[in-house]
């Protein structure tokens, strides 16, 4: 059952006229998250004010990001991209180390590793990843959710492997941050992209650190924005870094980030439980249909649906006004807070057709 603030979010923030089920690739932008880029588009083109955005409003999403994420926001570092937040994790690491990671896995989770070229990258399937790791593993690199099918990760078993054999952990939440309650404080780093289910700006991201794991990062993009006295570090070498995980900020777009600022603000005042149940809820309408005609999904009670074989009907979908996505030759679909049963029953008669 569909909760008022989801019906009145849905109908005050989004506008759009097709079957959006792609958030997966791409969430849609709130009306005030459009705004909040607008005005300062127009102020930028207008030379009304100084300096190209307000730090107000990166602290602002950190802040938002963390009440999400279940930590403080001294342990929230922003950026730009995913694979920027993993490097510095590989900087860390010593030669030789064992990075374990699922197969398949999304590639800026990995590939900060693997192009070092010292260290031991061990891959294996995701149903097997707590018991893949070893006395030997250094670090268990996953998302909590597949980006090319939509599996939830066993994230209890891989954290209790983990400590058992004194591993660190890294979570990708890009595909679950949210829809699925987070507590990224379980793990040693949680990276995070906020374009897709966080419904930010391209060129959001975030990072947490527990205040353990803080100690042993290098801080990589070391800059003005990352020290304690931001204004007072414009020039020379940063005499003080930030006393907190602020030291890893890598320099951002203050458009995305006045944009995020504002699409934190909404699922916060939503609240993710909320958005679990219904778009998990849409997820398992779709499934049931799907089966009724014949396909079989990936199974799971994930909000992104996964359809082997059938990435091919994605050009019929799009002409059709039904956005979805390819991915490793499957057909993914993804729900969120502006879905509705509409949109399900939607899809399923255009694949029926």
């Amino acid at each position: 059952m569909e909760t008022s603030v989801i019906d009145q979010v849905r109908a005050t923030e989004f506008a759009s006229t097709a079957t959006y089920l792609n958030t997966s690739s791409c969430g849609l932008l709130p009306r005030r998250a459009a705004e909040a880029v607008r005005t300062l588009t127009d102020q930028c083109a207008a030379g009304v004010r100084g300096g190209a955005g307000s730090f107000d409003s990166v602290d602002a999403a950190r802040a938002g990001f963390a009440r999400i994420a279940g930590v403080t926001p001294a342990r929230v570092a922003v950026g730009g991209s995913v694979a920027a937040h993993v490097g510095i994790v590989a900087a860390s690491l010593p030669s030789g180390a064992e990075v374990l990671a699922p197969a398949g896995e999304f590639s800026s989770v990995v590939s900060p590793f693997a192009v070092r070229g010292d260290l031991r990258m061990r891959y294996v399937p995701l149903d097997g990843l707590a018991d893949a790791v070893r006395p030997g593993t250094a670090l268990v690199a996953f998302s909590a959710v597949q980006s090319a099918d939509g599996r939830v990760a066993d994230l209890d078993a891989v954290r209790t492997a983990a400590a058992a054999h004194g591993a660190r952990t890294l979570l990708d939440a890009s595909q679950s941050a949210g829809w699925l309650p987070l507590d990224a404080g379980a793990y040693d780093y949680t990276v995070t992209a906020g374009f897709k289910f966080l419904l930010s700006p391209r060129g959001s991201s975030f990072m947490t650190v527990t205040e353990e794991a803080q100690e042993t990062l290098p801080a990589l993009y070391a800059g003005w924005v990352a020290a304690e006295d931001r204004w007072g570090s414009t020039y020379g070498p940063v005499g003080k870094l930030a006393a907190e995980a602020r030291r890893f900020d890598v320099a951002v777009a203050f458009l995305a980030y006045h944009g995020a600022e504002r699409s934190l603000e909404l699922l916060a005042e939503v609240g993710v439980d909320a958005v679990h149940a219904h778009a998990t809820g849409l997820a398992a309408r779709f499934r049931e249909g799907l089966a009724s005609a014949g396909h079989e999904a990936v199974p799971g009670t994930s909000a992104i649906v996964a359809v082997p074989g059938l990435g091919g009907r994605e050009p019929d979908l799009a002409a059709a006004g039904v956005m979805v996505s390819a991915r490793a030759g499957n057909l993914r679909a993804a729900f969120h807070l502006y879905n509705t049963e509409a949109d399900v029953d939607r899809a399923l008669e255009v694949l029926s057709g």
